[in-house]
């Protein structure tokens, strides 16, 4: 079985894929949060950041294109085929409102044959191998029976499922029976991606799915960073990967205060992976002080018990 890191933007971007590495392997695949070109056709600085060399880093990194404008996706193609990488996804599954809206993410499975003539143009030109991620569509699953005849006239190098749709977000059950007739019916390789909490569920799925080799983990890996490791998540492991996330994040972000929020967002699922958590989560989300903030955290580190899973009451 080969795993995935989700891309989750605000969480699992350079440095955050860097350090995970280098504390926990077992990531396969990092697959980064999606850069959305523009017409100026320049990445910003923070995407050029966030798109370093691909033999600088030690651990393979797959980027994300978030666009329904065929050029403006071969540019970003380009970009990343110059920067040495083998394989570039397209994002259509993002269920943000505000990407919706522009019809990029989930908003292009609004039409078939839009989607349908966007992978004609990409495919026909682009200088890298494509992967998909996908919903099931935006209200109706059913939609998803058309969406497929169109995947399988492209040779997608693997189609990631994730099988709910977009009113769904992340709240609504997933839909497994609609990933069922992915598997029945699909031309492409395929990824499962929704709800993995353990290592034991995302090796369940090459069993219930003989043929699908990769599961895509997104919120469990962030709330359980060393789930896929034989030892698990250890607390002093675990600590030491926050503390150089907080030295690091300070370094980047040129304050101590930029990166105690951008801790928070890791906190936001981490603190479900300790017992009896919820007083000193509470305290930590309101805090607005980096000295209370540290206070906090390490008397979660010192105080708390590491629960036998993680809680994945999200």
């Amino acid at each position: 079985m080969q795993y995935y890191f989700a891309p989750m933007e605000g969480l699992t971007d350079s440095i955050y894929r860097r350090l995970h590495h280098k504390y926990f392997p077992g990531v396969d695949r990092y697959f980064m949060p999606f850069i959305s070109p523009t017409i100026h056709r320049s990445l910003t600085h923070k995407e050029d950041r966030e798109l370093p060399m691909a033999d600088s880093e030690a651990f393979v990194a797959v980027p994300q294109v978030l666009t329904k404008v065929p050029e403006d996706f071969l540019w970003a193609a380009q970009v990343c085929a110059d920067r040495g990488y083998s394989e570039v996804n397209l994002n259509v599954g993002c269920p943000s409102g505000t990407v919706v809206s522009k019809g990029k993410g989930s908003g292009m499975l609004r039409d078939a044959q839009e989607l349908d003539r966007f992978l004609d143009a990409v495919f026909s030109a682009s200088p890298l191998p494509i992967s998909v991620k996908t919903r099931l569509g935006l209200e109706n699953p059913e939609d998803f029976v058309q969406i497929l005849e169109v995947f399988n006239r492209y040779p997608i190098t693997e189609l990631t499922v994730h099988p709910r749709v977009r009113k769904d977000f992340y709240k609504e059950p997933v839909r497994e029976e609609w990933f069922r007739y992915a598997y029945e019916h699909s031309k492409n390789p395929l990824c499962y991606n929704g709800n993995i909490i353990t290592k034991q569920q995302a090796d369940q799925i090459a069993v219930s799915y003989p043929g699908v080799e990769s599961v895509m983990i997104g919120r469990a890996l962030i709330g359980d960073p060393g789930m896929l490791m034989r030892s698990g998540t250890e607390r002093e492991t675990l600590k030491r990967f926050h503390d150089e996330l907080v030295e690091e994040y300070t370094r980047v972000f040129g304050s101590q205060r930029n990166a105690m929020f951008r801790m928070k967002e890791n906190w936001s699922l981490l603190h479900k992976r300790f017992e009896d958590t919820d007083k000193l989560w509470k305290k930590l989300r309101k805090t607005t002080d980096y000295a209370e903030f540290m206070a906090i955290t390490t008397e979660i580190f010192q105080t708390l018990s590491l629960a036998d899973s993680l809680r994945a009451d999200w």
